[in-house]
This record gives structure tokens, sequence and C-alpha cells, in this order.
């Protein structure tokens, strides 16, 4: 399913209806996730989709409990793993624990499971293993520098760290993160991937 969109746990029980079987589903907040995951995959020369893997955008980590009833040990129980940012993992620590996939899970608790947190986002997980110089490389690689020069200059911006900014810019416009995925990670130092990332990856 390297395709499959944002549709809800309704989309999905479909397509699993429809025939689709796979060996694990990863559990994903939106497309930028699935994007920066298939292509270090890719880097690290593995095929998920040859493999039976198949990462499913949740459309906001709120919605995890119904995935996780559709397709944990009191539903389909299909191998699962998944990946949100600091701030939603309280929901799927509650989530994990509600459909019998532990209890009072600790953050390492998660990961062993296959359950990893980025910190603060993806966003910022890649722009602190790339560094600022990089990611500025790959914006201007992209066409954006100038966009991202007029977002430095704004009243608000101004004094704020490098990294800050380029965090800002990359959540401004709609589709801005998922487009810069891929190429994000393309950049990356194979040594230096975001733990959260390689160890979703190294689980799986």
């Amino acid at each position: 399913m390297p395709g499959f969109r944002p549709g809800g746990v309704a989309a999905l029980a479909q397509a699993l209806a429809g025939g689709l079987d796979p060996s694990a589903i990863v559990l994903v907040e939106g497309s930028s996730d699935q994007a920066a995951l298939y292509a270090l995959a890719e880097r690290r020369g593995r095929d998920l989709a040859a493999e039976g893997i198949s990462i499913v955008p949740m459309g906001g980590a709120t919605t995890i409990g119904h995935f996780l009833d559709l397709l944990g040990p009191q539903g389909l129980d299909i191998r699962l793993a998944g990946l949100c940012d600091v701030g939603e993992e309280g929901s799927f620590r509650r989530g994990l624990e509600r459909t019998g996939l532990g209890s009072n899970l600790t953050r390492s608790d998660m990961e062993r499971i296959g359950f990893f947190v980025c910190v603060a986002d993806l966003e910022d997980e890649l722009i602190r293993s790339l560094g600022a110089d990089a990611v500025e490389e790959v914006v201007a690689s992209r066409g954006e520098l100038g966009s991202f020069r007029i977002l430095q200059n704004q009243p608000a911006q101004r004094g704020r760290q490098r990294e800050a900014q380029l965090r800002r810019f990359l959540g401004t416009r709609s589709g801005r993160k998922i487009h810069y995925a891929r190429f994000l990670v393309e950049a990356l130092d194979l040594s230096r991937v975001p733990p959260p990332l390689d160890g979703l990856l190294a689980h799986l």
C-alpha cells in the first residue's frame, strides 16, 4: 500500500476487505511521515512493498484508537508499528494500553513494541540531523530559497534561530512538509539518521 493516503479507518478496512494482506502495518500521523519512511527504506536498500509492509497515514494522531481497534489484538491482530510527534505521545500510549498492547508503557516500552516518538516532530528531527546549512541547500535546490529569506525577514521570525525558521518555513504552505520529506531524507548522512526513523525501520 505505498500510495495509501489518509482516508480514515473505514478506507483502510475496505482495502483490507478487498484483499490487502500486509505482513505489517506502520501507523503514522500524516503523509510526510509516510514519504520520509519510504525514502529512508529505499536508501537502506529495502523495498517495503515487496516485504508486505504498508505505511498508513491516519490523518492525525487522535484517530489512533480506531486504527488499533481494527488492527490490534482485539481486531485483525496484524503486526503493528508506528511513529508520532512528542505532543501526541500520550494519545498513542493510551491507545496501545487500551487495546492490550501493554500497560504503564514508558517510551522505551513503546519502542520495544515498535512505536517511536519524534521530538518535537519529523521536521525538527530532520533539521537537527542535517544541520541548517544542509537544509538550506535542499530548499535552494527546490527553488524556494527566496521564499525562505522572505520568511526570515518577517518581524515574528527575526532573531529566531535558523533551525526554528526552517521548521516554520516547512509548515507555512499546504503540502510543503510532504514535498520536502523525501528530499530531506535523501540529503541525510546515513550515519546521522534521526533515531526514531532509524529505530522504526530497524524494528520492521
